[in-house]
């Protein structure tokens, strides 16, 4: 089996592990190509998570970097030729690939994509399955195509998706197993016999990069799946609401982490914070069909993160206040 000549493209905590395999794989890894450096604060608006740093891990191993704005401009596709190679690796790289990119390597490209596809197509898979209530996520590799997410399948695992599992942890396990699975069609493709397997369309669910507008909350929505939600929103944007007391000014929250707290007989309007009278420790709000949240962990404007009984210390709510969007 021939080494097979490699470009890696990818940004993030997700694409690391890939990275790493690759460098300590039997292939030579002509060059990398990640989006430029961000300013910290553009790091915080971003669904891609920072880790050791591609760049960074390329510089170490003496890896030629390439970072530009955008790949699919004949500058982007000469800077990919230069390297000459076999492969395009991709994962988590954030940008779709012109038809022109993918003819510059002899074998096109690959993506470590992290979903069960045709499931979950798009820049979030793992939030979307997770906001949706899945039970299970996975990686699939896909020979690249000029369409999002929608090349041949050449090989898929799952894992089961933990009920407490927020959008980080479950990334967190899946991008060991995308490099692991990344190596695999590697070796499959240098020696001739890899295989694809088209997509099935009519399965085909989208999974669109997040905004910070993603993470209000909807109180509206039953309670096990506002639960979801949260999970969905953690590390970026995070799940946030507003609460709202009469002739108060509304504190805008962050909602890391809250619980199903059972089926409700107080039946207020979705938003409305239940006044538990037996523990005023409690931070309990009403959803859907009588169902209530206990938020657990908050984070108000300007403080640091808390427990909802240290929030409650210091703003206690009385009945009639409510949580909601930022105007009700």
């Amino acid at each position: 089996m021939r080494p097979m000549r490699i470009v890696m493209m990818g940004t993030g905590t997700f694409a690391e592990p890939t990275f790493q395999a690759l460098l300590a794989s039997g292939h030579a890894v002509a060059g990398l190509v990640t989006q430029p450096d961000q300013s910290p604060g553009r790091q915080r608006s971003s669904t891609r998570q920072t880790g050791e740093g591609m760049a960074n891990i390329a510089r170490t191993h003496g890896i030629a970097v390439f970072q530009p704005e955008t790949i699919n401009t004949p500058e982007g596709v000469r800077g990919i030729a230069d390297f000459q190679p076999d492969l395009l690796v991709v994962a988590a790289y954030g940008q779709i690939l012109s038809k022109d990119v993918l003819a510059v390597a002899r074998e096109g490209g690959i993506n470590v994509h992290a979903s069960l596809l045709p499931k979950y197509r798009g820049a979030a898979p793992v939030a979307w399955a997770i906001y949706h209530g899945e039970t299970q996520t996975g990686v699939t590799i896909i020979k690249m195509s000029v369409h999002l997410d929608a090349g041949d399948m050449l090989v898929q695992e799952a894992i089961d998706i933990g009920p407490e599992e927020t959008t980080g942890e479950v990334e967190g396990r899946l991008a060991p197993l995308g490099a692991q699975l990344a190596l695999k069609v590697i070796d499959q493709i240098a020696a001739g016999n890899a295989r694809g397997i088209k997509q099935d369309q009519g399965q085909v669910s989208k999974a669109p990069k997040l905004t910070k507008e993603h993470g209000l909350i909807d109180w509206s929505r039953p309670a096990f799946a506002i639960v979801n939600h949260i999970r969905a929103m953690r590390p970026w944007p995070t799940a946030y609401t507003y609460c709202h007391r009469a002739e108060q000014e509304a504190i805008r929250l962050i909602i890391y982490e809250g619980a199903v707290a059972g089926g409700g007989t107080h039946a207020g309007a979705p938003g409305t914070v239940v006044v538990d009278s037996e523990n005023a420790n409690r931070l309990l709000v009403q959803a859907r069909e009588e169902s209530i949240i206990e938020v657990l962990e908050l984070q108000p404007a300007g403080k640091r993160r808390m427990t909802a009984s240290e929030f409650l210390r210091g703003h206690p709510l009385r009945a009639g206040a409510r949580f909601g969007a930022e105007l009700l």
